[in-house]
């Protein structure tokens, strides 16, 4: 930023302008910066401005009228549900590893949870007769969240005959445990996650939070309710689940330029038709 103030003909901070730091947030604008690093780097300018003013080497903040580029917010990608049949379908329950990671599965996509959330779930936490799950998310908050049928059936199997394998003398009463007999780590989560996609041949960056993000995405094509969804996720502003919508329109606006006799696919059909003897 220095340098480029200099080029402008700022010799020092006490110089610089407004429309100099203006013209320098193009610059990086031109040269593809994010408009996430593009904001990191005006909020450090905005500091120096402050402190040049409390020194009283300014007298005013050159920055105080200058807005920062919004930064987009990524749609998150999602399993298809045939993607997340074949990716629950990978665990063999033929031993107690298989049967962990099936009930680990079932719960991450029917819960939506956070993998944090899973991991330190407790056996008291989970109420299998009533299919909920009570949750200490993020700032110590709690909440309530279902648990399908699928995903209850998946647990009860492995509390029956697959969590007695790693109990040990010192385990706690944690819900999942590693063959130590202590919780699952989140990095073993991950690692079991990456095998499982593996078998069932899913190409994309299967992560515990893509687990979540299907889960949401799932529920709102099928007509579940916004407020409802945020409530399940743990979000404090419905503005952070408002993201699914994005992807569900996404998803409306293929299915419509696919299938609508108006749409891309309709208007490729339409030139082959015309191509045709007689438009036949």
């Amino acid at each position: 930023c220095s340098r480029h103030l200099q080029r402008a003909g700022a010799t020092d901070w006490s110089a610089v302008t407004p429309a100099g730091v203006t013209d320098w947030i193009y610059g990086l604008d031109s040269e593809r910066y994010a408009a996430s690093s593009v904001a990191r780097k005006l909020t450090s300018i905005r500091g120096l401005a402050r402190y040049l003013v409390r020194e009283q080497i300014r007298l005013d903040d050159f920055t105080e009228l200058i807005s920062g580029p919004k930064a987009r917010r990524r749609v998150p990608e999602t399993l298809t549900l045939k993607e997340v049949d074949r990716l629950l379908d990978a665990p063999r329950p033929v031993d107690a590893y298989g049967v962990r990671g099936r009930a680990l599965l079932e719960l991450l996509y029917s819960s939506g949870l956070r993998v944090s959330e899973i991991v330190s779930l407790s056996l008291q936490q989970v109420d299998l007769k009533r299919g909920l799950v009570r949750v200490m998310g993020k700032g110590s908050k709690e909440r309530i969240v279902p648990v399908g049928s699928k995903a209850v059936e998946a647990i009860e199997a492995y509390l029956v005959s697959a969590r007695p394998v790693f109990v040990k003398p010192k385990t706690g009463s944690h819900l999942f445990l590693s063959e130590r007999g202590r919780p699952l780590s989140r990095k073993t989560v991950w690692v079991m996650l990456k095998g499982y996609a593996s078998d069932a041949g899913i190409k994309k960056n299967v992560k515990p939070h893509l687990l979540r993000h299907s889960f949401a995405t799932h529920l709102l094509s099928g007509g579940a309710d916004l407020r409802a969804i945020q409530e399940m996720l743990g979000h404090a502003d419905i503005a952070t689940t408002q993201i699914y919508t994005a992807v569900e329109s996404g998803r409306l606006l293929d299915q419509h330029e696919k299938y609508h006799p108006r749409g891309r696919q309709g208007k490729k059909d339409e030139v082959e038709r015309q191509k045709l003897p007689n438009g036949k």
